[in-house]
């Protein structure tokens, strides 16, 4: 008997175009795309043998793998999902493979929508197919104090580019030394002072329960009613409430965000009339050269398993 995989939250409906699935028939294998996310996942999948996840879009944590009985191997996109309890799958005896990423993806994703909060981009774009012309005043990076909250691989090349647009790069994270902070062309300072110094904070750490709730309203009041948010992690990081308040309340000078606590993002969510915004709906890793690794590197991880030889497995 045939096994079967299930490929999650392919929004575009673009899987078949970056990877040889129908290939894997010859393996025995049928397989099944979702374009939507799964309103009851443990009975949309409980038949399922494989699984290939996009990113969080999913949360497999103990109780799900407990309803999946079938369920061998569970193939995810990047090579550290933190939906993804792997102690718990190892329980169930469920392989855990996973795969690269593009490096460049995020980091240009965030300075997108740091330019585009700051020459009002999409409101002018929508004022100017209303007939309107000219309605409001940017501002320049140039010269404003950019500070990166993280300086790890995406956090570098931010400050890289902060650099490139002439801007004082400052950064904190827990463990960041000064060394590793000049490296990146950056300042090390304190948390506080990242806050209360910069002009802009761009969030790039891991989401953990060490981070969950990183910037809260104490941060956020630091940052001021001229300051923007940007962040294009993760949405638990920053306090929602405290975001909203700050926006809503005019102490937060703007956010440009692409991750959310909840995902899809509900279409009645305050985020959506909060001012002085700019949002998207977590672009950061989807281009054509990511999804070209992503269901590549989850294809190969897939045909390895099955010919008893799994790649690039990951372990709690």
């Amino acid at each position: 008997m045939g096994q079967r995989l299930a490929i999650l939250d392919d929004y575009q409906a673009v899987a078949f175009d970056y990877a040889p699935w129908a290939e894997l028939a010859d393996d025995g294998v049928d397989v099944t795309v979702f374009t939507e996310p799964l309103a009851d996942v443990a009975d949309s999948l409980r038949d399922f043998d494989i699984i290939m996840a996009m990113r969080e879009r999913t949360t497999f944590d103990a109780g799900l793998f407990r309803q999946l009985p079938k369920l061998k191997l569970l193939v995810t996109t990047g090579m550290a999902n933190a939906a993804i309890d792997l102690l718990a799958a190892e329980e169930q005896g469920v392989t855990v493979c996973g795969t690269g990423g593009s490096p460049a993806a995020a980091p240009e994703l965030t300075w997108a929508l740091l330019l585009a909060f700051a020459r009002k981009v999409p409101f002018e774009d929508r004022r100017l197919r209303a007939g309107k012309w000219q309605s409001t005043v940017g501002f320049e990076l140039s010269r404003k104090t950019l500070g990166v909250l993280g300086l790890g691989k995406i956090g570098s090349k931010i400050a890289g580019y902060g650099k490139a647009f002439g801007m004082e790069v400052i950064a904190w994270s827990p463990n960041l030394t000064e060394e590793t902070a000049a490296a990146a062309g950056a300042r090390k300072v304190g948390k506080e002072a990242l806050f209360r110094e910069s002009d802009v904070v761009s969030v790039h750490v891991r989401l953990s329960e060490r981070s969950r709730g990183l910037v809260g309203e104490d941060e956020l009041r630091l940052l001021g009613p001229n300051g923007v948010l940007v962040n294009t992690s993760r949405g638990p990081i920053v306090d929602e409430s405290a975001l909203l308040r700050g926006l809503n309340e005019g102490w937060l000078g703007g956010a440009a965000l692409d991750a959310y606590d909840v995902e899809p993002l509900p279409a009645d969510h305050p985020l959506l009339m909060a001012p002085r915004t700019v949002l998207t709906p977590h672009l950061g890793y989807v281009t054509s050269q990511s999804y070209a690794r992503f269901y590549g590197e989850a294809f190969e991880d897939v045909r390895a398993w099955l010919r008893g030889d799994p790649l690039r497995v990951l372990t709690g």
